[in-house]
């Protein structure tokens, strides 16, 4: 298999085999966003692809269950070099049970309902998608591409067309300015977009980002870490999903945390009152990482 680096995948995808069919991101002008500058956005030659595929099919056919179609946005790739894929995987892994990718509102809605159909019933069932914030002056700030609006309307078609959702959401992208209106409205999304799974992560400034240059020129601040936590506690006080595995455990976050909404709030709401008490404890900062 070839591989351009860096390659980029969710956590939940640690286990499955990593197709990178398209290279970069699109659309690459998200503010906060350090993963693909260095690349030029491509999607690969149909050719490659299919020979990674029957590469990995004559190693690993018996083993691979999930496949996670990379780079940044694959989901914009047109449905006529979507099809040849996820009928190659299909042929080539027997025990197939997953394909995922990432996608964004924006790639969404350029699909119609028909062709998110047809993916679907090809094997693409499960779409990461990034909103961040559910905050539209965040979200213009961020350069995120799409607002609230927009990302309600393309879960809307996710949903219709049968596709799971899994949702991020950056606590802190709203700064010191936003903080409360960034997490309650955050929430709100996630309730509108209702999807299976829901996570936050916390922002790190990168440096070399125009966020990062936004904080150096005094426009831009995080919250300290009582205000991340508390935007935490307004994101579940809000986001009402009808059934959705929550998670705020990756290694950006300082409390280390998970589990159902909306069987689990309480719960979850108890457990970050105790961590802004200080009675539990936090992640180490040197344990905290992208």
């Amino acid at each position: 298999m070839r591989y351009d680096e860096p390659l980029f995948r969710p956590p939940s995808e640690a286990d499955s085999f990593i197709l990178q069919a398209t290279l970069g991101c699109s659309w690459n002008a998200c503010t906060y966003c350090a993963m693909y500058r260095g690349k030029h956005y491509q999607v690969r030659p149909l050719d490659q692809v299919l020979a990674d595929i029957a590469e990995a099919g004559s190693r690993f056919a018996g083993e691979v269950r999930h496949v996670f179609v990379a780079d940044g946005d694959p989901l914009g790739m047109d449905p006529g070099h979507w099809e040849p894929i996820l009928l190659a995987l299909a042929t080539s892994f027997p025990r197939l049970r997953r394909v995922s990718t990432y996608a964004t509102a924006r790639n969404l809605l350029e699909k119609s309902p028909a062709e998110l159909r047809r993916l679907r019933d090809l094997g693409l069932s499960l779409l990461y998608i990034g909103p961040e914030s559910g905050d539209d002056a965040t979200l213009r700030r961020i350069a995120k591409g799409a607002d609230a609006a927009e990302h309600i309307e393309a879960a809307r078609r996710a949903r219709e067309a049968d596709m799971e959702q899994s949702l991020i959401f950056l606590l802190g992208a709203g700064g010191r300015e936003r903080s409360e209106a960034h997490a309650r409205a955050s929430g709100r999304l996630a309730t509108a977009m209702d999807p299976r799974f829901l996570s936050t992560l916390t922002l790190t400034v990168v440096p070399g980002t125009p966020i990062a240059r936004l904080e150096d020129q005094g426009r831009f601040e995080l919250p300290d870490v009582h205000g991340l936590l508390t935007e935490l506690r307004w994101f579940v006080e809000e986001a009402h999903p009808s059934a959705a595995i929550f998670r705020s455990n990756h290694a950006s976050n300082h409390l280390p945390i998970g589990g159902r909404l909306p069987r689990d709030r309480e719960a979850i709401l108890a457990a970050i009152a105790e961590a802004l008490a200080g009675r539990l404890p936090l992640r180490p900062e040197w344990a905290r990482g992208l």
